[in-house]
Parts: C-alpha cells; structure tokens; sequence
C-alpha cells in the first residue's frame, strides 16, 4: 500500500488578467443583448398581433405555435449567453412534446399548452425595458472611460469659438488647456475605475431578468426532481443495510446466543451429577461468547468503523485493503485524516463503504491479481476510483451490492459510475460533493 497527497487547487490567474477577462464578457453580453432584445421584441409584438388577429380563422393557432417556436430559439441562444455571467451550467427546460402519431392539431397545441413557452415569449417581449437602458449606460461610459483617458491626447484638435466656454471654466477652474485636460482626464480615469461595475452592473440585472423566466423554474424542478431521487435513494439504501443487518444477526449472533443458552441450561443441570462434564459445557459456553463478540464487532464494523470515527478515512481504507484479498495499492490524500482536513461524516462513511463494497466485489468476483484504490480531493467534490485488472462483467444491476452502493452514492448527492466490459478491467468511479 502507498499514500500520496493528490489535493488540487485551480490555476493561479492574474486579478487584472481575470478582471479584463470579466469586463469583456459583461460588456459583451450587455452590448449584445440590445440587438438580440430588438429581434425578441419583434418577434413577439408581430406574433401577438398577427396571431390575435387571425385568431377568427384557422391560421391564428399554428402562426401562434410557430412564434412560439421561434421565441424558444432565442431563449435557448440566452441561456447560453448566461453561463459566462452567472457563471452556472446551463439548464434547459423540459418542453412539453408532442405525444407519438400525433395529429397536426395536436403538434399545433402542444407549445400553445407548455408554459415555459409562454415564458420564453413573455421575456422577448419584456426584455428591450432592461436591454435598452444598460446598453445606453454602459456605451456612455465606455466612451467617457476611453475618451477621457486619452483627452490629452486630441484636446488640440478639438476647434473652439471666440465665444466658447469648457466644462472647466463653468465649473471655476479656469480657461486654460492644462484646466480642461485635468478635468476631462480625472473624469476619464473615474469612468475607467468604475466600468467593471457598471458593465457587472448592467449584465447582472439583463442575465437576472432572463433566469428568473427562462431558466429559474426549470432549475427549480430539476432540483425537486433531484431531491425527490436521492430521497428514494437513501430510503432505498436504508432499507437494504436494515435487511442485510437483520440477517447478519439473525444467521450468526442470534444463532450462537440460542446456542449459548442451551449450553447454560446444560451446564446448570450437570453442575451436581457430573461437575467435569459442567466444566467442559461452560469452556464451550466461554468460546461461544468469544466467538459471539467477535461477529458483533465485525457487524459493527458494517455500522459505524470504530477506525474511520477515530481516526479518519485514510486510515480505515488502509485497513480495508490490509483485510483485501486481492493485493490492493492504496493512494489517498492524508490531510483527509487530519482535524483541518477531514470531511462530513457522511460524506467520509459513504466514501468508507464504496471501497469497501468495491472491494469485496474485486474479492467475490473480478478473479483479478491487483487492485488499485485512488481517493482524491477536487475542488467541491471527493473523487473515488477503483480499478483492478479482473475479467470484467461488473453492473449495477438490481440485487447485486454495486447497486445498494450507488443508492448509497445519489442518497448523499453524487454519482456512480461502473466501466466493466467482458474480459475486464473494471473500474468503479465515484464523486461525491464536499
């Protein structure tokens, strides 16, 4: 067995590098987003009025359907734009779809019946009373950061009447070049400083507007859907360690505390007639509840380690794979071990009994002749790998132990991945979020 650190931090960037870099995106998206916001709105006045219109006939629907059709378009092009902003992943919405062989009518009211549809247009339609105003905001300040900085540069080229008063005269700082060219450029730098806020600023309040329509409600039921999920998860795992336990105990402790109770009984009744006989009855009885004990404390060990509450992951994984009978090389970050660096109990006790039902996987099945074991620690997340070089045919399929490991995994918030093909490696991939 091995121990390395694998911890990992991001790329150290530049403040001034990453400030650029978010100056452009913002302006990029506010500047963008006036054109795009004119298209919108477009699109659903003509579509409102044409549809409203021609709702006395037949074509009012499917010109209405198509309208909504395109709006959806535009706001998936958005929600694009909106991960460089609110730096989110992108979500996108489950349209409703029309059912398999449905008729023209049907397709036809399908999106009129969707409600993120009516979303999608309601943001083309309101979109141009925020687009319109930051767009003038951030232009304007654009052009005072850029040409006030660079004021000095063709203050001479600027042509001036006999009659002409500069900013710098009304305001008493006199009339000459030096007073303009203070002013202009203390104006210029005071623009410059505060453009990152104001682009910041302007695409936040576009990119908020357009979330809370286009994806905030999606986000929401994806989120419920997803609790609903790892709920059903955990009930699930539950259920399968409260049956595993109660037959551990029923087909081992239970068994030889019967046992040890007919040996006690024995003992009491040959303890007068034949003391040696009772003597030998309690020695069985004394081995009994060695035997006893040692299965409790193994089952224990199913629970709740005594090693991995004392004294960390790294730990309790080094005695998994010493117990392993595959030769097992463990690589695992110690800080994980230590008071700063140790992670959420449950995180830590789903990570123990991923490798631990791995493990026993690789013992029961794989036929492999080594087995590597790699817990590293990401950014956000505690990543578990472990491969061996067996024959393969690994599934989560129902009834088998990888599954009640993956309710295990969705019940705390990650995911499981088994990579098994025929003739092998298999290797089973873990994340879980800290």
């Amino acid at each position: 067995m091995t121990a390395a650190p694998l911890a990992t931090a991001p790329t150290p960037t530049s403040p001034v590098l990453g400030l650029l870099r978010r100056l452009g995106r913002d302006s990029a998206y506010v500047l963008l987003g006036l054109p795009l916001a004119i298209v919108g709105f477009v699109l659903a006045v003509v579509g409102i009025s044409l549809s409203a219109g021609l709702l006395v006939t037949t074509l009012g629907l499917p010109i209405l359907a198509g309208f909504l059709y395109a709006t959806r378009g535009l706001a998936d092009i958005e929600r694009l734009r909106l991960a460089g902003v609110l730096d989110r992943p992108r979500v996108r919405p489950v349209y409703r779809r029309p059912e398999p062989g449905a008729g023209f009518w049907r397709r036809v009211f399908t999106p009129i019946r969707d409600a993120q549809s009516w979303l999608d247009l309601l943001h083309a339609f309101v979109r141009l009373l925020v687009a319109l105003p930051t767009f003038v905001v951030l232009v304007v300040w654009w052009v005072l950061a850029l040409g006030g900085t660079l004021y000095v540069v063709y203050d001479w080229a600027i042509p001036r009447g006999v009659d002409d008063q500069d900013l710098s005269q009304l305001l008493g700082m006199g009339d000459g070049a030096g007073a303009r060219i203070a002013l202009n450029t203390a104006i210029g730098l005071f623009a410059l400083f505060t453009l990152p806020l104001v682009a910041r600023g302007g695409a936040r309040l576009q990119a908020g507007l357009a979330y809370s329509l286009l994806t905030g409600v999606a986000e929401m039921r994806q989120r419920i859907i997803t609790l609903e999920e790892q709920k059903r998860a955990a009930a699930s795992a539950e259920a399968v360690a409260l049956r595993r336990l109660e037959r551990d105990i029923h087909d081992g402790p239970q068994q030889r505390l019967v046992r040890l109770a007919m040996d006690l009984g024995r003992a009491r009744h040959q303890l007068a007639a034949d003391p040696e006989a009772a003597r030998q009855t309690l020695d069985e009885a004394v081995a009994q509840t060695r035997e006893t004990l040692d299965e409790l404390r193994a089952l224990s060990r199913g629970i709740a380690p005594p090693i991995l509450v004392d004294r960390g992951l790294p730990s309790a994984l080094a005695a998994l794979a010493a117990r392993a009978l595959v030769p097992t090389e463990l690589v695992v970050d110690d800080e994980l071990g230590t008071a700063a660096g140790r992670l959420d109990p449950g995180v830590e006790s789903t990570a123990y009994f991923v490798v631990a039902e791995a493990l026993t996987n690789v013992s029961k099945h794989s036929r492999a002749s080594a087995c590597r074991v790699e817990v590293t620690r990401k950014v956000g997340r505690l990543e578990i790998t472990v491969t061996d070089d067996g024959v393969g045919g690994a599934h989560l399929a129902k009834g088998h132990g990888l599954n009640g490991i993956a309710d295990r995994v969705r019940a705390a918030g990650g995911t499981l991945d088994v990579t098994s093909p025929e003739g092998g490696p298999t290797r089973v991939h873990a994340e879980l979020p800290r």
